[in-house]
Parts: C-alpha cells; structure tokens; sequence
C-alpha cells in the first residue's frame, strides 16, 4: 500500500492526480492513507462538502475505517423546527441556498446526537449556540486562540488536509488562490516542514465560484497532491442579511463615534457589527443627522466627550485601514462608500513615509483591506472577484499569524499599519468589575469559542493608541422573563478583567482603561438598563466594593427601551434606519411576517407569554393588511387538517396584535 503521508515534493502534479467524481477521489485517499484518517479542513467557507460527505459515507460503510476531523465553524443551512417555523423557512432555505445545497453529514449527525462512532470531530470554534446540547460536540471541543490551532494541530499527526479553492491557468501553468481561507493552511504546513514532519496529503477541490484573490493567497501548482474538480458545483454558502432593530441601531451610533480617521478597524459578524457599519456610513454620508441622533442619545454627553479623545465626530477624509480576521459585508459597504481606503504596504520604509505624508500618490502595491478568511453574502463574493480583477493590490487575504498578532518578524510594521486602531468584538455578558463572557456557559456548555477574540483584545493592549470595544446588549430574552446581561460576577470568562477596556450598551459607552473597581463599576452602572441597576448596584455594596452612600443619578433611570425608540423615532420614520439596512433576502411579504414569527417565538418561551398568546387567539379582531397574502405565503390560506388550522389561527392572532 503507498505511504500514508506525502512528502515535501518539487515535482508537478500528475494528470492522473486530477479528479472530477468525487466518490473516485474519496476512494483514492482512504487506500491511499489507510485505515485512519486524520483530516485538517478549514474553518467555514473553505470546507468542501462533497469531498468530507463522501469520505464520511466511507466511514459508514468500512466500519473497520476510522476519521478524526480538526476543523471548525462547520456550516449547516437552519434545521426548521416542525410548524409555523418550517412552513416559513423551507421555501426561504431552498431559495437562498438552492435545492442542490449539500451540509456537511458530520454536523447534521453531530447536531442530532447520532455521529458515527468512528468518526470524531473537534472544533475550535461553532455556529453559536447550534451545539449546546451535543454531547460529542461539547466533549470534544478544543479551547484555542486562534493563532494557536496552527502550532496545536502539529502534534495531532494529521495525513489529510482538503480546501475548497479557486483555480486559474497561467502561461506559467495552474495555479491556486487558498481564497477565503489562506489563515491557517499555510501557518500550519510551515509549522508542519519545521518540525521536520511528514507532509500531509493535501487535496484541492475547486469551486468555479470562489474569487481569485492572488497575493499571499496564491500557491503553485505543486502546492497540491491533488486536485478535485467536480463537473458541478452547489452554490456557495451565503448568510442572510440581518436586520437591526432599534437597541443594536443604538448601540452601533454609539460605537461609531469611537473610530478615528485614519485609523485601523478591526469587526467581527452579526447584527451588532452590522449596526456599527451603518453608524459609520451614515457618519460619514449625512454627518449632520449623525450628529443630531447621536445627541439625542448621549445626553450626558459621555460618548461625546470619548469621541473627542479617541474617535472622532466628522466624516472621513483620510479613511481607515481594514485588517480584521473575517472579511465581511461591513467592509465591502464601507470601502464602496470611499470610508476603507487607507492604503498600507508590506514594507516598512513606504509604510514610514505614509505615515509622515512623503509618499507619493503613484506608488503601488498598497492594500486597504487585510484579512484571514471572508465569509458573506453572494454580494460580497461578487465584489471581492471584481474588486481583486480591478485593483489586485487593494486585498490581501493572508495567514491568520499576520493578521490576528503583533509578534514576528512583521512587529514594527504591523504596529505602524495598525495606528488608530479599533478592534470591535461582541460579548454575551459583562461584569460590574470589566471581565467579559463571549463564548461559553458557566456549566461549561461552548457557545460558540473563543475564536481571535482574545487575540485582538490583547493587541489592542500592545499598541501605543489601539483600542479593544466589546460590544453587548444590555439585555436579553430569558426563560423567566428580561433579563440584564451586565452581572455583579459570572462563573466563566472569556475576557478577565486585567484586560477591561472599552464596553458598549445601547445606553452607552463605557471606558474602563486604568480605573479603579469602583470607578469600573460606576461605568458599567451607566450603561446597564433601569430595570436592573438599583440591584446591581446593591450587590457591589454589599461586596465592598462601592461606597454606601453612592446615588443612582436621575438621568440613568431613562435607560429604557421606550427612551431609545424616542430618540430614533425620526430617523426611522424617515427611513434612515431601516429594519434591513443593507438589504433583504426576504420578499416583502416575509418581511411583514418575520416580527409575528418572532412574537410567537418569544411568547412561548414563558408561561406569561403563552397566557398574552391565548387572549390574543381568544380575541376578536380584524384582519391584518395583506394577511392573504401572507397566510398564502405560509400555505395556511385554505388549511383542512386540525393542526393547519390552529397553525392559522396562531398566525393571524400574531399578525393582528
């Protein structure tokens, strides 16, 4: 049988190397490694599906065989729970993603608690809060920065890595672009080549849809052992565009009066991040409403009073410097709106003359986005294709070392591109002291990982003017009701509070750099919700560690959720922040049904909320606007069976309240 690893080679790839049916090249590998697999893939988009799924249906017919996977963020298209919410989502989920979409079989077995038992996964990172409830998943997770999984994957003997790719040919021959995912493929074979170990069998499966991004993403032809190249292609997994609701709309204005011109911006995904983009775009795009809004918000003028020491309140004339571990949609809106357009280059005497403004306009060779892997909507791939076509210096999407860490060789020069830094993070939970909880449960149960959150935290520390902002609603949803997600303590952390900086609420901003506990938890009072504070600041006295005598002041008994719908209510009503600020994969009429699903959903969450569900039932109304159209849409328009119709009568006592 052929060796069970493929060493470093300098001869090209063979044609007979070359793949187009996938279950051919599953086959190949298996004989070729033999029994146990021990598999490498890249976080989110670089995972080729159909290659894992059919190595995985190996695994279900060779029992005798066995598979280890070291990967993460596995993504799966939602799994709809029976009811309204199916009836919602199928025709929604086959639209968007496509009727040939395949997910990963390992996630869906792994998700519903029936993984094969020669299969073993461990990610360092999950889809948040799919996996709560996984034993194998929560068993196996591995807690890792993400600069660390290269180094930590060394030691694991891995004989097979596989990423989805993108392919081109060149008068010099094929070549590869690692496209979204070059973060920790070539950290980890450089680690592998140093530690004088055997290379692994590394297969590429191309996607006729994944950008080109050439730069430190582009690998030889001989990079490979082999390539898979399937006759067709599912579409490429996309996330559904988000909306903002009026708390995250204010907590992203808030957000945005902290990054400065000319600086670096660091963001992650969801729908915080996405309101502190329409922060800056509308900072930038119409500063004078901007303005008005933010005042309406910070009435004790502390954001203000912030902005002028480390961001700013004018639109951006030089522009900021992107370098963030995921390119997201944010950074294709903001360098579409000429806001990321800061040019830095890999050499740190054009980078010293950038900074003191001797630079020539003419120079090439500079890029104002730097990442380590993108994930988006098909609006982002889009425009990373025409955008890498068009200027090919302007993204870099590189190691995951080179972007998530100042040590190195690259230290001066990363520290000079990333002057004016901002590093922006979400977390679920705060405490009073400045720790922060983002990725897991006090019981242990993994949320989601600690992914680079604390890689940026800490670089935020290291850099002459860097600056990490945590992210978090005041409040949340619970079993029992509204509940406050700032807390005296909690029974994990994945911030410590050495490292407090800078928190964010949709009531404010907090600055912790350098303070006193005490001062910290007056900070953290500022900017929780009314409903919770008297008690939070009780449980600080009681510990010590607030004076007796401390006074709520009158004006933080207006951090209400009716305060925040006051002080927006115009730049709704006239459109400037819309439900879907950026667009929606939704039809209209989804539109329109998405906050009644929402009701319904949060109303069975509690024995209060399912008591308002039945009186609204019990309760003679009219019809709603367009409720055909939407009962249409929800296949209720004419139910027989019993259960369609209470589905129906659910449906319009939501749509009508």
């Amino acid at each position: 049988m052929p060796s069970a690893v493929c060493f470093w080679h300098d001869q090209p790839m063979l044609p007979e190397q070359r793949f187009t049916d996938t279950d051919a090249c599953a086959q190949l590998i298996v004989e070729r490694l033999g029994a146990d697999l021990r598999v490498a893939a890249p976080l989110g988009l670089g995972k080729p599906h159909g290659l894992l799924n059919a190595l995985y249906r190996l695994m279900q017919a060779d029992t005798w065989r066995s598979m280890t996977l070291y990967t993460a963020l596995s993504l799966t298209r939602p799994q709809p729970k029976p009811g309204l919410e199916a009836r919602f989502l199928g025709p929604f989920l086959e639209r968007h993603f496509g009727a040939d979409f395949e997910d990963p079989l390992y996630a869906l077995d792994q998700a519903r608690g029936a993984l094969l038992p020669n299969v073993a996964v461990h990610e360092f990172y999950m889809q948040s809060g799919a996996l709560l409830n996984s034993f194998s998943a929560q068993s196996n997770y591995i807690s890792q920065n993400y600069t660390h999984v290269a180094r930590d994957l060394v030691i694991q003997d891995i004989n097979l890595l596989v990423q989805l790719v993108s392919r081109r040919e060149t008068p010099a021959g094929v070549r590869y672009s690692l496209s979204c995912n070059p973060d920790l493929t070539l950290d980890f074979l450089d680690r592998i080549k140093a530690a004088g170990k055997a290379r692994p069998l590394c297969v590429a499966v191309v996607h006729p849809a994944l950008p080109y991004i050439a730069g430190h993403a582009e690998v030889p032809q001989d990079f490979f052992d082999i390539e898979l190249a399937p006759l067709s292609s599912p579409r490429l997994f996309a996330l559904p565009r988000l909306p903002l609701d009026t708390a995250e709309y204010a907590l992203g204005l808030h957000a945005s009066a902290l990054v400065k011109d000319g600086g670096c911006l660091q963001i992650g995904i969801g729908a915080l991040s996405d309101a502190l983009v329409k922060g800056l775009l509308l900072r930038h795009q119409d500063n004078v409403a901007w303005r008005k809004v933010l005042l309406a918000l910070d009435q004790g003028s502390a954001t203000h009073a912030l902005a002028s020491r480390l961001g700013g309140l004018g639109s951006f004339k030089a522009g900021l410097y992107g370098c963030s571990e995921m390119v997201m949609d944010g950074f294709m809106y903001l360098a579409k709106a000429g806001i990321l357009k800061r040019r830095a280059w890999d050499n740190l005497a054009l980078e010293r003359a950038a900074v003191s403004g001797r630079l020539a306009d003419d120079v090439p060779g500079g890029h104002y986005l730097r990442g380590a892997f993108f994930l988006g909507s098909r609006e982002l791939y889009d425009w990373l294709e025409v955008t890498a076509g068009s200027d090919p210096d302007a993204i870099d999407m590189c190691r995951v070392s080179n972007v998530n860490q100042l040590y190195g060789d690259h230290q001066p020069l990363a520290m000079l591109q990333r002057r004016g830094a901002r590093f922006f993070n979400s977390c679920m939970m705060a405490t009073l002291l400045g720790s922060a909880v983002s990725d897991a449960l006090e019981n242990g149960h993994v949320v989601s990982g600690v992914g680079g959150q604390y890689n940026f935290v800490a670089m935020a520390h290291e850099l002459p003017d860097g600056r990490s902002v945590l992210l978090l609603r005041a409040t949340r949803h619970g079993k029992s009701g509204i509940e406050t997600n700032i807390r005296w303590n909690y029974g994990h952390t994945t911030i410590p509070r050495h490292l407090r900086d800078i928190v964010i609420t949709e009531y404010g901003v907090a600055d912790l750099r350098g303070k006193s506990d005490s001062e910290c938890i007056v900070a953290m009072l500022a900017i929780s919700d009314a409903r919770f504070i008297d008690a939070l600041a009780a449980e600080a006295k009681s510990h010590g560690k607030l004076a007796a005598d401390f006074k709520i002041p009158e004006a933080w008994r207006r951090h209400r959720p009716e305060s925040l719908s006051e002080a927006l209510a115009s730049l709704r009503r006239k459109g400037t922040l819309p439900t879907f600020p950026f667009g929606s994969d939704f039809t209209e009429v989804e539109q329109r049904l998405l906050p009644a699903l929402e009701w319904l959903k949060s109303s069975g969450s509690s024995w209060k909320g399912r008591w308002q569900l039945l009186k609204a039932m019990l309760r003679r109304s009219e019809p709603a606007a367009g409720e055909p159209a939407m009962l249409e849409r929800m296949g209720l328009d004419a139910p027989s069976a019993l259960g369609d119709r209470l589905q129906r009568r659910l449906l319009q006592a939501a749509l009508r309240r």
